[in-house]
């Protein structure tokens, strides 16, 4: 018996060991291909736009629509993650799960600090999470109130939910598309006023207390683009120069100005009841094909950080992924500038991505080999990770090629005859899932100064190029057969570069 037991333990262990091999063997989540892997993305599954972001207890949350049984949209639930830094994010359980009242589509979170809901208990104080209940049986009905605004609330710092009772607290009126809720507090009048994406405009709804709400007012029947339906607002104050200005984010699909889904945004004033903006022109936050439904951070005091989807409605569900589906923008933090007589948001990278930065190399005053810089021994080890610097003393036509050695490239660049930034990824890769996905996609250049900076976040998959100190920022993403090792400048004439760094990349999930 003690023969056949120990034979018996043996050949167990034996396999047991075979079975942890093989587990070993098997992709990690984070290492697929085109995995980015300084952005967020979901271990598996389908994510879509960034919800309910709101910092509380040195914590950054970011909740997101999530689909937990394909890597296509399907039913609505509320992926959550957390970050003490902005860059390097824990997935957590999923938040929201959709119920009798309809699927958990997007909306925003507040740190409800006076407890005004009454939703807080032994001095706790509450989480709030304004979202819309999408009742796809109502959708199938043909009835126009289909999307209605409800709530939940957390006393653990985000980690559970309860959803309140009474849902949903704003019902609706008999708008087709009536959702997206962006909740902030208005100090002035002590209320709290949602921002509310109603078909192609943007209507005001006010509450002492998050349950309550009036109808204030309405804006952007007649105001910028209207290629869609409007999706994903924010509002929030930036200064300037001492001056307070009030800023809408709307997010638009389709639309966009180049082709699909983008996000557009207007200055102006807000006096608690209406938003008059200073003028009428149609402002892009990111002019690449692949930033949407971006919005900004709560309780993060005079600091705004905007987060957007880094993908396009037409063919989000196509890309050539597998396990997962989709990533977010790195976290950018906003300003306001003055340039050519208007008033512009400034996006850069946040501060904080530097915490992965490493093997930082510089060159000064670059020289040029027939109008060509090759840099490809700077970026051989870097992973087709890194932050790219340019420093130009004055600025002409200049093209940044990324390439492998299967020909494929991505082109970024100035044009001066058309006085725009551009990204072509006609060569860049994978085509054929889908047709609106080839393109070469440009950006007005918003500066009117003869010097010029660029910084290019590229990773793995993805670029995002911020011109002109953010004053043009553009996003796309990318999926070529093999790893841009390869990096070049090029020009037709005389470049004068002052600077170049590049800075590697760590990954945030090892």
């Amino acid at each position: 018996m003690k023969t056949k037991c120990g034979a018996f333990i043996l050949s167990l262990l034996i396999a047991l060991n075979c079975i942890c091999k093989a587990q070993d063997s098997s992709p990690k989540p984070y290492a697929d291909e085109h995995r980015p892997q300084a952005h967020f993305s979901p271990a598996q599954h389908w994510m879509n736009d960034p919800n309910g972001m709101v910092y509380y207890n040195h914590t950054y949350h970011l909740f997101f629509q999530y689909y937990p049984k394909d890597i296509v949209w399907g039913p609505m639930h509320w992926g959550h993650a957390e970050s003490k830094d902005l860059i390097h994010w824990k997935q957590l359980p999923i938040a929201l799960y959709p119920d009798s009242l309809g699927y958990i589509f997007s909306g925003s979170a507040v740190v409800d600090s006076n407890n005004t809901t009454g939703f807080g208990k032994n001095g706790k104080i509450p989480l709030v999470a304004i979202f819309t209940h999408h009742d796809p049986k109502g959708e199938k009905e043909g009835t126009d109130k289909f999307q209605n605004q409800s709530l939940a609330y957390s006393l653990d710092g985000g980690s559970t939910w309860t959803k309140y009772s009474g849902n949903p607290v704003l019902k609706n009126p008999g708008v087709r598309d009536f959702r997206d809720p962006k909740v902030m507090w208005y100090a002035p009048e002590k209320k709290w006023v949602m921002t509310l994406a109603t078909q192609d405009h943007i209507s005001f709804y006010s509450a002492p207390d998050l349950k309550n709400w009036k109808k204030e007012s309405e804006f952007g029947i007649k105001a910028g683009a209207h290629g869609g339906v409007w999706e994903c607002p924010d509002l929030f104050p930036l200064k300037m120069n001492g001056k307070t200005y009030w800023i809408l984010i709307v997010n638009l699909n389709p639309g966009g100005p180049n082709g699909g889904s983008a996000t557009q945004y207007f200055v102006g004033n807000f006096d608690g009841n209406k938003f008059s903006p200073l003028d009428s022109n149609t402002r892009w936050l990111d002019y690449g094909p692949d930033q949407y439904a971006g919005i900004t951070w709560s309780n993060t005091g005079s600091r705004k950080i905007f987060l957007g989807w880094m993908s396009n409605w037409q063919y989000a569900n196509q890309v050539p992924t597998k396990a997962w589906r989709n990533a977010v923008t790195i976290p950018r933090e906003l300003s306001l500038k003055q340039s050519k007589g208007q008033i512009l948001l400034v996006s850069k990278p946040v501060a904080e991505l530097k915490n992965i930065e490493e093997k930082t190399i510089s060159l000064k005053q670059p020289v040029f080999n027939r109008s060509l810089l090759d840099l490809s021994s700077k970026i051989n080890k870097l992973k087709s990770r890194y932050v790219l610097k340019l420093s130009f003393a004055t600025l002409k036509d200049y093209s940044i090629r990324l390439s492998n050695t299967k020909g494929e490239e991505l082109l970024i660049g100035y044009d001066p005859a058309k006085d725009e930034y551009y990204i072509d990824r006609t060569k860049a890769g994978k085509m054929d899932f889908q047709k609106n996905f080839s393109g070469r996609f440009t950006a007005p250049r918003q500066s009117a100064a003869k010097n010029s900076d660029l910084i290019l976040v590229v990773d793995k998959s993805s670029v995002e190029l911020f011109a002109d100190g953010g004053l043009t920022t553009m996003t796309a993403i990318y999926f070529p057969t093999e790893d841009f090792n390869n990096l070049a400048v090029k020009t037709t004439g005389k470049l004068a570069i002052n600077n170049i760094s590049i800075s590697g990349l760590k990954s945030i999930w090892k």
